[in-house]
């Protein structure tokens, strides 16, 4: 049975009332502080009928939500609970919201996202255990989603949400990978992004107009400046300048490309059932190779998609694409000619011997 947000104020409210052992309720007493409550909460000028609040009662007594209140009336007109120890908020949970819940449970802790909030993490882990004391039956996790516990950088997420939200400028060093030593700039920040288990946080500096991505297992600290007035980037829906790419790496000039890719028939039924990108379109299916066409930019990370498929994909077009993934085969088979090479003379000077 599903039950509303009023529903909930009036039954705790009725709860309320009759855990007072200092006052005899009448109905007509319990649907004036329904209404106050009513009122001081949600601003409901119209109070509460006497039907609903007999109806509510009535509800509280049977079992469809579990409460089994054990409401009675003394005298033919005052309201008590016959165990003066009782409330609904006492009340046990039945066998299938157990179930449920910790089946809910089990999927909570299995997102990557259940790792980055500390409140929520609280909460889950609170929950859980009050799951396994009400039931003696302990069941193992039956969904596992994609995880990286040791990714560095998540426990900033809580704080740099809250940043964003709050829109305050942050102070923070930064050490890049190509960076000999870290630096510290004043940044201000409008979104977190994650790819492939990997967090940035997109940014601007305040000494550019640029939008920038810096990944979170690379900032060293950091800490809020709220002092420093908030440039917000105007103009910009993320939602939409993230749509056209792989990945994170885009500059505000860039636009996507027609990329044109060729796979082989064994790998096909995967390129249709998970699809590169939401813009991906079948062009030709030809005898033993099918061809593609997705409208992204061109960035690092379509480069490593593109390369993950090894012998498996042939860039068509554009040609600047086709070109940047043929060099980076070569040079990535050089390497294994050059062990090629080396184990040919190996094997030549042990002969001599």
């Amino acid at each position: 049975m599903a039950v509303n947000k009023l529903a909930l104020i009036r039954y705790k409210t009725i709860d309320d009332c009759l855990r007072n052992k200092y006052k005899k309720w009448t109905l007509e007493d319990l649907i004036e502080r329904v209404s106050d409550t009513l009122y001081e909460l949600e601003g409901i000028t119209s109070g509460v009928s006497k039907r609903t609040i007999q109806a509510d009662i009535q509800l509280m007594r049977s079992d469809k939500l579990g409460y089994k209140a054990p409401i009675v009336v003394k005298d033919k007109r005052f309201y008590v609970y016959e165990d003066p120890n009782f409330s609904i908020t006492k009340a046990p949970i039945n066998n299938a919201d157990v179930d449920k819940m910790k089946e809910i449970v089990g999927v909570l802790k299995e997102f990557n996202a259940f790792n980055y909030f500390d409140e929520m993490s609280d909460m889950i882990a609170r929950l859980e255990n009050n799951l396994h004391k009400s039931t003696h039956k302990k069941n193992g996790n039956y969904i596992q989603l994609e995880n990286n516990n040791r990714v560095k950088g998540t426990e900033y997420i809580p704080a740099l949400y809250q940043s964003i939200l709050k829109k305050i400028a942050l102070l923070i060093e930064y050490k890049s990978f190509k960076a000999q030593k870290s630096q510290n700039t004043i940044y201000y920040p409008y979104l977190l992004k994650e790819y492939r288990n990997r967090w940035f946080l997109i940014v601007r500096a305040k000494k550019t107009n640029m939008l920038m991505n810096l990944a979170l297992d690379r900032i060293i600290e950091f800490q809020e400046l709220p002092n420093e007035p908030f440039l917000p980037y105007d103009g910009v829906d993320f939602d939409r300048y993230y749509n056209d790419l792989i990945g994170v790496t885009k500059n505000a000039t860039d636009r996507a490309q027609k990329v044109i890719l060729e796979f082989d028939a064994a790998t096909t039924p995967y390129i249709i059932t998970k699809p590169l990108h939401h813009s991906q379109q079948l062009v030709a299916q030809k005898e033993i190779t099918t061809v593609f066409r997705i409208d992204v930019v061109l960035n690092y990370e379509l480069e490593r998609e593109i390369l993950g498929f090894g012998e498996c994909v042939k860039v068509l077009g554009p040609r600047i694409l086709a070109q940047k993934i043929r060099r980076r085969i070569k040079h990535a088979a050089a390497k294994y000619e050059l062990d090629d090479t080396q184990a040919a003379k190996g094997k030549q000077s042990q002969l001599a011997l």
